[in-house]
């Protein structure tokens, strides 16, 4: 499997350094602006710290992975198609994937809750004490329906197919995750939205796609009625599409039929590089599907 990056250690108890590697590196790209091995290089040798943000996910009391972003429904479909798909090169495998999840487009049914992050002043006191607890008598919110796609961001996933980030309204460090959740609607409106990323033009702004900012997400599919086993482990190609409930995890593939809970640890690891605010390098690629 390609991996989004590697890390590693320059000196015990000392911040990781990201190299870009894989086909996936929203990570490397929202660090150093590029996906560049020499930038990155240049960052570990000038000693740039960059505290960063990451979330755990779990489900029925077990840890999954951790990560930095997320996205289930076409998101995650899409990567499963295209791990069925290996054989083609990595460009090929992922328009083929994108263009049948498409043609195949359809809502799933889904519970998600989150705690929302109320108030800046919230978010200051996190980043300041690296607190991940929830503070008390905060409630959680729950919403339901039809839904194409969920995305769950902690950085904003810089990449040249969305240069301001699939998730431009967080930053690397900022003790906050991105809910981005994508109702259903007709194929062309879902173009369209899909479309904006690469463009100035606000993606969100659709009356199907609503955001939160939030410190923890549930997502529970609701039409689980095929008798999966959530504690099964399937290679890539043997995942049947219809029966699964696929996760788009930093590019990799996780299957998940249970509720999967997503919690933010706010600057729980340190990494060389910058916080990119912007970044306009077109020649930069994306491969987060």
């Amino acid at each position: 499997m390609e991996t989004d990056c590697l890390l590693t250690p320059v000196r015990a108890q000392l911040p990781l350094g990201v190299i870009p590697a894989g086909s996936t590196n929203v990570l490397a790209h929202s660090l150093h602006g590029v996906p560049h091995v020499v930038t990155a290089a240049l960052h570990i040798i000038l000693g740039h710290i960059q505290p960063v943000d990451v979330c755990t996910f779990s489900t029925t009391g077990r840890l999954l992975r951790f990560g930095f972003s997320a996205m289930f429904g076409f998101g995650g479909r899409t990567l499963a198609l295209a791990e069925k798909h290996r054989w083609m090169s990595p460009n090929q495998r992922r328009d083929f994937a994108v263009i049948k999840a498409l043609a195949k487009l359809k809502p799933e049914d889904c519970e998600i809750a989150f705690l929302p992050l109320k108030t800046s002043q919230d978010l200051q006191d996190r980043k300041a004490q690296g607190s991940s607890k929830s503070g008390d008598g905060e409630e959680w919110q729950v919403t339901r329906g039809q839904i194409l796609n969920v995305s769950i961001m902690a950085i904003p996933c810089l990449c040249s197919v969305a240069p301001r980030g699939l998730a431009p309204n967080t930053r690397l460090n900022n003790g906050s995750m991105a809910l981005i959740i994508v109702r259903n609607t007709s194929r062309p409106a879902f173009v369209k939205h899909l479309k904006r990323y690469a463009s100035v033009q606000n993606q969100f702004n659709f009356p199907f796609v609503e955001t939160y900012t939030v410190e923890e997400v549930k997502v529970q599919q609701k039409n689980n009625l095929n008798g999966h086993n959530s504690d099964e482990r399937h290679e890539p190609h043997e995942i049947g599409l219809e029966n699964s409930f696929p996760w788009n995890v930093d590019g990799d593939l996780m299957e998940v039929a249970s509720e999967v809970h997503v919690k933010l640890h706010p600057r729980l690891i340190s990494l060389y590089g910058g916080d990119v605010e912007d970044m306009n390098d077109g020649k930069a690629t994306c491969n987060c599907l």
